[in-house]
C-alpha cells in the first residue's frame, strides 16, 4: 500500500526546508501538506515562503492544502489527519520542525503494514528517547502504552474517536478505572488545558489508554526536533532535556516483529522522566 507522509507547516521555511530534504532523501512516494494560515500580518512573509517551498516539491507527487485562516497546531493536526485518513487506510504525520533519519519511512511503513489488522496496536512512531527507552532491547522495537506526536503513523481504524475533547476521553478513562496519571502527573492538567491552549497530543495519549492500545517505538530515535535554540524559546520550558543524542543509523526492518504487549518499564520510566525532572 502507498502510505502518504502528511506535513503540517506554518511560518518557518528554514526548518521546513530541512524536513523536506530529509523526506526526499528517504524516498517518500507521496506528500500531503497542510499549510496553516497567518495569525496576523507579521506571519504573512513566513507563511508565503512556506507555501512556495511546498508548491516547488517536484521529487514526488504533492498535494498542498493552504488554509485560509489560522487553525493553530492542535486543530490543524486533528482536522488534517481526519481528512487524510478518510481517504487512506494509513498515513505518517510529520511537523515542520522534525527531521527523520534515512530509512525511517521504510521502517514505519513496514510496521504499519505488519500490524494493520491488529487492534491492539494503535500507532507507530520514529521517536524515542534515552529517558524513556527500556534497557536490553538489543536493537528491537518495543511497545509503549503512551502514544507519540513526533513523527507518528496510524490507521483509519485507530483514529476513530479522536474528535472528542481530551478531557472527555480522560474522564472516560477514569470511569473505566484507568490510571489517568499512569505516564505522569502532568497528564490531567494538560487534558484540562487542551481546549484553551489548542493542544492535541494529550487527547491522543488518552485515546490509546481508553482502548488499551499500544504505540510501537524504535530501539533508538529515528528523528529529531530542529526547533531547539539556546534559550529553548521555540519549545515549551524545560523541553531541552528531551533533545536526543546524535541520531544513529536506522535499524533494519525486523524479520520478526514483537508481539503487542507494553514493556513493563514504560510507565515507570515515563513517571520518572516527567515527575522526577
Amino acid at each position: 500500500m502507498t502510505v502518504p507522509v502528511v506535513v503540517f507547516a506554518f511560518r518557518r521555511p528554514d526548518l521546513l526546508e530541512q524536513t523536506l530534504a530529509a523526506l526526499r532523501a528517504d524516498g517518500v512516494p507521496l506528500l500531503i501538506a497542510f499549510s496553516d494560515g497567518p495569525r496576523d500580518t507579521g506571519d504573512v512573509p513566513g507563511v508565503t515562503q512556506v507555501r512556495r517551498l511546498l508548491r516547488e516539491v517536484s521529487w514526488c507527487p504533492v498535494e498542498v492544502h493552504e488554509r485560509p485562516v489560522n487553525l493553530g497546531l492542535g486543530r490543524s493536526v486533528v482536522d488534517g489527519a481526519s481528512r487524510v485518513l478518510d481517504r487512506y487506510e494509513a498515513a505518517i504525520f510529520v511537523e515542520d520542525d522534525l527531521v527523520c533519519q534515512q530509512g525511517a519511512y521504510t521502517y514505519l511503513t513496514a510496521a504499519l503494514e505488519h500490524y494493520a489488522d491488529d487492534p491492539r496496536v494503535m500507532s507507530v512512531t520514529a521517536w524515542t528517547h534515552p529517558r524513556i527507552t527500556p534497557d536490553g532491547l538489543d536493537g528491537r522495537p518495543y511497545f509503549d502504552g503512551k502514544a507519540e506526536c513526533w513523527v507518528w503513523g496510524t490507521w483509519r481504524r485507530a483514529w476513530e474517536g479522536m474528535d472528542r475533547p481530551a478531557v472527555e476521553t480522560m474522564e472516560r478513562c477514569a470511569a473505566r478505572g484507568v490510571d489517568i496519571e499512569r505516564y505522569g502527573s502532568d497528564m490531567p492538567k494538560m487534558a484540562a488545558e487542551a481546549g484553551p491552549r489548542n493542544l492535541w497530543a494529550v487527547g491522543w495519549w488518552y485515546h490509546h489508554m481508553l482502548s488499551g492500545g499500544l504505540c510501537l517505538r524504535p530501539p533508538h530515535s529515528l528523528c529529531e526536533h530542529t526547533g531547539w535554540d539556546e534559550r529553548g524559546t521555540t519549545v515549551t520550558p524545560g523541553a531541552l532535556r528531551w533533545r536526543n543524542p546524535p541520531l544513529r543509523p536506522c535499524p533494519p526492518v525486523p524479520e520478526r516483529w514483537p508481539e503487542p504487549a507494553e514493556h513493563p518499564d514504560c510507565a515507570p520510566l515515563w513517571r520518572a522522566a516527567v515527575d522526577g525532572g
